[in-house]
């Protein structure tokens, strides 16, 4: 019986050489010259290595969360696109449906004011 866990077990032990080896790879290979460019915050806003307790604006995190909605969404135009002729008119009424809730919440959160960033 244990004969037929041997595929799973090669198939783990491979992936996991696999990965290790590309991570010991990436160490011996890459260089590793810490500066003060690349220890300064990037799009987070505040400093990387500081109090973890520290007040930091929102904003950024609020921005971010709306692009993966919006974008997540219009995500959906694509494959729509593609069917149309095949959804015939209740594919195209129910995705007009989804365009106008989609522009009255982009309108919304414009109004807002979620995507000023000052």
């Amino acid at each position: 019986m244990l004969e037929n866990y041997f595929p799973v077990l090669l198939f783990i032990l491979v992936g996991s050489g696999v990965g290790l080896a590309a991570i010991t790879l990436g160490n011996l290979v890459a260089p590793n010259h810490p500066d003060s460019e690349k220890l300064s915050p990037y799009e987070c806003g505040f400093e990387a290595f500081e109090d973890a307790r520290m007040k930091f604006d929102v904003r950024y995190y609020l921005v971010a969360i709306l692009f993966i909605l919006f974008d997540l969404e219009t995500a959906f135009f694509f494959p729509w696109a593609v069917s149309l002729r095949d959804l015939g008119l209740y594919g195209y009424l129910t995705m007009v449906v989804f365009v106008v809730e989609f522009l009255v919440g982009f309108w919304y959160i414009w109004k807002k004011g979620a995507l000023d960033w000052e």
